[in-house]
């Protein structure tokens, strides 16, 4: 009798380290071409209009990904299947980089890569969410983000070992290494969960059954339409979110400003790799820490450091000032992406949690595609500081939206008492 509760839980905590050394391994790959791609372009002939526009219809494919794949998450069984042809997708496109000879070449391989993200991101964190119970969220998105961003050291690194001896292209042939093992571990490593395989005990399981049939009863006395079975707490955080990505365009815009202040192109990789060592290490911390204090608080922190960033890469007053706030910038990745994805999971229902994940990621996906497009522009016609302190206006206004929402969507606050 002792044994049976352990199985799921050991079961559980393999499925969490095997998402984490996907993530690692998927990233290591993504962010060894990620990092060179602006100089990349620039020997190609492009410029910041057609970075703008490569990010932002990657972005925009990927919303509609993420968007369907969330819908779909709650209506299969199986949803392993989908995780592991996204990872095996955008693995098998990255090192095409290396063939590319027009900025449009690496348009369509950014559109599948983004493509094969839009649709294994809903059902990942899903599976994550009925791995391990709705206490322990946080810290479970926090362990395989940092994981994730781990990869994204090991990336820049391999890349600014690579740079030197075999260029740009060569640097895109490696990537398809790591890929290559990311893809086995997803097919052999994840194991696919059931409904309610967070539930940790049967009084629990009591518990939230009866939540459930009382919400499904809710539910059924008030007809909605396609937000049916998403409560307005999830719709506070998503209005929010959605004003901050207005703002966060592509990263890609924060190297190609490091450049234009005179940080070489061959220190891009090293650039990637000193704001992801932040991130590697806060991301953990930040996720367990909003298992025991208020989500929308911490995520709150995590925008107003974002402006800050932003407002010193607008001045950009010297190059020392780019390397140290390009280190902080790995904190506000920590503090909101493990924590949002929590915030909105525990917000709804396990029937509609894939939905929520979608609307959240296709709503996030649409406002940095328009993101990324205005700043292309802005840059082109105002100058590099003005899209900069736009992106930080926008961040603050979405940090003070965050914490005053209503009081009723405020529930994660008692948990610091309990």
């Amino acid at each position: 009798m002792p044994t049976r509760p352990t199985e799921p839980q050991s079961s559980a905590a393999r499925n969490i380290y095997a998402f984490g050394i996907t993530s690692f391994l998927n990233d290591t790959a993504t962010e060894m071409a990620y990092w060179v791609l602006p100089a990349f372009l620039v020997s190609l002939g492009a410029g910041p209009a057609q970075l703008g526009l490569i990010e932002g219809v990657a972005e925009s494919v990927a919303s509609f990904a993420k968007l369907f794949s969330g819908y779909l998450t709650d209506r299969i069984d199986r949803r392993k299947p989908l995780v592991v042809a996204g990872y095996a997708v955008a693995n098998a496109v990255k090192p095409l980089l290396a063939l590319a000879t027009a900025w449009w070449h690496i348009l369509l391989i950014r559109f599948s890569d983004r493509l094969a993200k839009g649709v294994r991101g809903a059902p990942r964190d899903v599976m994550v969410a009925q791995s391990v119970p709705k206490e322990r969220l946080g810290s479970a998105y926090g362990l395989i983000q940092s994981m994730d961003s781990a990869g994204a050291i090991a990336g820049p690194l391999a890349a600014l070992v690579l740079l030197t001896r075999f260029g740009i292209r060569g640097v895109f042939w490696a990537a398809a290494i790591p890929g290559a093992l990311c893809v086995m571990v997803a097919l052999f490593g994840i194991r696919e969960t059931k409904q309610r395989a967070s539930d940790s005990n049967l009084a629990e399981k009591s518990d939230r059954a009866s939540s459930e049939r009382a919400g499904k009863a809710a539910e059924a006395a008030v007809p909605t339409r396609a937000g049916e079975g998403l409560p307005g707490a999830f719709y506070v955080v998503l209005m929010a979110v959605t004003l901050f990505s207005l703002g966060n365009s592509s990263d890609m815009f924060l190297v190609m400003r490091a450049q234009n202040v005179g940080i070489p192109v061959a220190m891009a990789p090293l650039l990637g790799l000193v704001f992801n060592l932040t991130y590697t290490l806060g991301s953990w911390p930040a996720g367990w820490f909003s298992d025991r204090f208020s989500r929308r608080w911490i995520a709150a922190a995590g925008y107003l450091i974002f402006a800050a960033v932003y407002f010193v890469f607008g001045r950009a007053p010297s190059t020392l000032a780019i390397w140290i706030t390009m280190a902080v910038y790995g904190l506000y990745y920590a503090l909101t992406q493990p924590v949002l994805k929590a915030l909105v999971v525990e917000s709804v229902t396990q029937e509609v949690r894939g939905r929520a994940l979608g609307v959240y990621f296709f709503a996030t996906s649409v406002a940095t595609l328009v993101a990324s497009l205005v700043t292309g522009e802005l840059w082109k016609h105002y100058g590099a500081s003005v899209p900069f302190y736009f992106s930080a206006a926008l961040a603050a206004v979405s940090a003070i939206l965050l914490v005053i929402a209503p009081a009723g969507t405020a529930h994660r606050l008692p948990a610091i008492i309990a």
